[in-house]
């Protein structure tokens, strides 16, 4: 006799979808929370330090400066202003012991500017403003000299690359100023004439 035949199975009943369920409502976000707005002045304070740790002297002092002018007495300023001025200056004393004139007299310069303001406490120095203003004064005085030496020579371009010089740390001084328009105006003359004359 063949074998029975097994029950039919039936296959398992498949549940009916769940009813759709919205997912639960999402709170609407908190308003912003502002950090608290930070002075200008120290803004300023912050900026002027990273200036000076990236060797920015001159620039840090200008924002020092404004922090100061912000808050007078800001604690950070009166901290940090004397090492920003001993180092311009050093950095210009360097400058011009690497024979970079330009660079030099401009440190120099933005010493003098500063060595005034009250944040600076001069008197700790080892340099008198008359000090730096004397190696301004002979830097231009050996470059005049320099300039005119080489416009006798006929070494117009040079002479001019001189007052040039003069003219980025010290932008009032007449004298190189004048000299610069005449030699400035005696090389177009030159250039205008024919070869060989």
């Amino acid at each position: 006799m063949p074998p029975a035949a097994a029950p039919a199975v039936e296959p398992p009943a498949i549940p009916p979808p769940a009813p759709a369920v919205e997912p639960p409502a999402i709170p609407p976000p908190a308003p912003a929370v502002k950090p608290p707005a930070i002075p200008v002045a120290d803004q300023r304070f912050a900026e002027g330090m990273t200036a000076l740790k990236e060797g920015g002297y001159e620039r840090a002092l200008e924002l020092f400066s404004d922090a100061w002018q912000e808050k007078p007495g800001h604690a950070g300023v009166a901290r940090e202003f004397d090492g920003a001025m001993l180092a311009l200056k050093k950095n210009g004393d360097a400058a011009y012991a690497q024979g970079m004139w330009e660079e030099a007299g401009k440190r120099w310069m933005g010493t003098l500017r500063f060595i005034n303001h009250p944040a600076a406490n001069p008197r700790g120095y080892p340099f008198t403003q008359s000090e730096v203003r004397a190696k301004v004064d002979n830097l231009t005085a050996a470059l005049t000299e320099k300039a005119l030496t080489e416009y006798r020579r006929g070494e117009i371009p040079e002479a001019i690359a001189d007052w040039k010089t003069i003219l980025s740390y010290d932008p009032g001084n007449e004298e190189a100023a004048r000299s610069l328009r005449t030699a400035s105006k005696q090389l177009e003359t030159l250039k205008k004439m024919p070869p060989g004359k």
